[in-house]
């Protein structure tokens, strides 16, 4: 791991995406959405008609999947067969399924190297379940993002609707509290803060509060940066 790491672990709909996106701008790091890989492989394999529940069946698919981790000025692209993963892996379906796969030992171990590598290539803002405990444990910052179901089903029906998709929001309020139950619930890389990660609770905080309150301790714990990070404000 040669570059600096800040990683943003959570539940889902915490508001991870936006602020690291904004963060790692702020910061002058590359974004990397761990989320978009895992979605990238539930997409493929749903499109293939895999069997998700079945270790042996998922496996054989990763030996064909053509995925990628390129990166881009500002963030590490996901690809498939060439091609940057765009909308498709971001419905309710493909969500659900990438919680499922997210389980097995063979998609985590597969997709470990993928992430790693693009420390070797940049500083990295790295969003994700288990960035700060298993992916880079020795991280230089690390952050708990959370924030109450209800204000996340609220965010996250607010998306859906905006891309046009009709939800309504007690489903996605019941989506949010399955896969907080079944995150936590799994033995491989449960859904829980490490003892080293800064807990944020945002339900009540803006993303631009979030932001500065995650720079202000990059700032701490990386001096050089401080400098850089004044001149924008």
């Amino acid at each position: 791991m040669a570059g600096r790491v800040v990683t943003i672990d959570g539940p889902s709909g915490a508001g991870k995406s936006t602020v690291s996106r904004r963060l790692a701008a702020r910061l002058g790091f590359r974004y990397l959405d761990t989320g978009a890989l895992y979605r990238a492989v539930a997409w493929s394999l749903l499109a293939s008609g895999r069997h998700l529940d079945d270790p042996a069946d998922v496996a054989a698919a990763l030996t064909a999947l053509r995925l990628a981790v390129e990166p881009g000025p500002d963030e590490f692209v996901v690809t498939v067969d060439g091609r940057p993963v765009g909308l498709e892996v971001r419905t309710p379906e493909v969500s659900q399924a990438a919680s499922r796969v997210s389980t097995q030992a063979e998609v985590r171990g597969f997709l470990l190297g993928f992430q790693r590598r693009c420390a070797d290539i940049s500083d990295v803002v790295a969003e994700g379940r288990d960035m700060g405990t298993v992916v880079f444990p020795a991280a230089g910052l690390k952050f708990w993002l959370d924030a109450a179901p209800e204000e996340r089903a609220r965010r996250r029906h607010r998306e859906l609707i905006e891309r046009g998709e009709t939800v309504t929001y007690e489903a996605v309020l019941a989506a949010t509290r399955e896969r907080d139950d079944r995150d936590r619930a799994r033995e491989l890389a449960p859904l829980r803060p490490a003892r080293d990660m800064i807990v944020i609770d945002a339900t009540a905080m803006s993303v631009a509060e979030v932001v500065e309150d995650m720079a202000s301790r990059a700032g701490q714990t990386w001096p050089e940066l401080k400098k850089g990070l004044s001149s924008v404000n």
